[in-house]
């Protein structure tokens, strides 16, 4: 953490710009460094909210464009990616909702996240007020929590943040699992 300190104050508002690139690729511990490091006086607070949201925000809305842009044809030239995209698109359509505010929190997800919303029917305003809500309460998490509690989460990141990683992939991927396997029982779509 002293490294990550450091640097901070030797690059101060460059930080920031970092910051937001980062959360607009991904999630990721980042954030809840950048409210630690908020705590300990190394950046504003208020910025750092600004920022990972913004960051988180509109990565999503510029993946979503993408998608729905170019994903069709992408995904109808290749059968074998169709069948897996038409599961998903089913599966979205009955827990869109819900997915819409886990897919940031698992290691490896976020970036791939938005994807297969933009395949499904959902309208880009629809989207847009859900990411906005999803990205507020991932930013109001993360940053909060390192803001709040960064002394003890430096001992606790330390030595076992790999392994909480690990473990949120896993939940998610166990419900995606549960998921999947009710959409196939039952193809009725109850709608995004």
């Amino acid at each position: 953490m002293d490294v990550l300190l450091n640097l901070l104050s030797e690059y101060g508002h460059l930080s920031y710009i970092l910051l937001f690139l980062y959360c607009a690729m991904k999630s990721g511990a980042l954030p809840l460094f950048a409210g630690m490091a908020a705590q300990y006086g190394y950046l504003d607070l208020s910025l750092v909210i600004l920022v990972v949201f913004c960051g988180g925000y509109l990565g999503d809305e510029l993946r979503f464009y993408l998608v729905r842009k170019y994903g069709d044809g992408f995904i109808t030239s290749r059968p074998r990616l169709a069948k897996l995209a038409a599961a998903a698109k089913q599966l979205l359509e009955r827990y869109g909702l819900i997915y819409m505010f886990i897919y940031r929190y698992p290691k490896g997800m976020r970036t791939i996240g938005a994807l297969p919303v933009a395949l499904t029917n959902i309208t880009w305003g629809k989207f847009t007020l859900l990411n906005g809500a999803s990205a507020a309460l991932w930013t109001a998490i993360l940053t909060g929590i390192g803001y709040l509690f960064g002394r003890t989460l430096e001992n606790l990141v330390s030595q076992q943040w790999g392994m909480v990683s690990v473990v949120l992939l896993l939940v998610f991927i166990a419900f995606s699992y549960v998921g999947w396997r009710v959409v196939r029982r039952h193809p009725q779509s109850n709608g995004m």
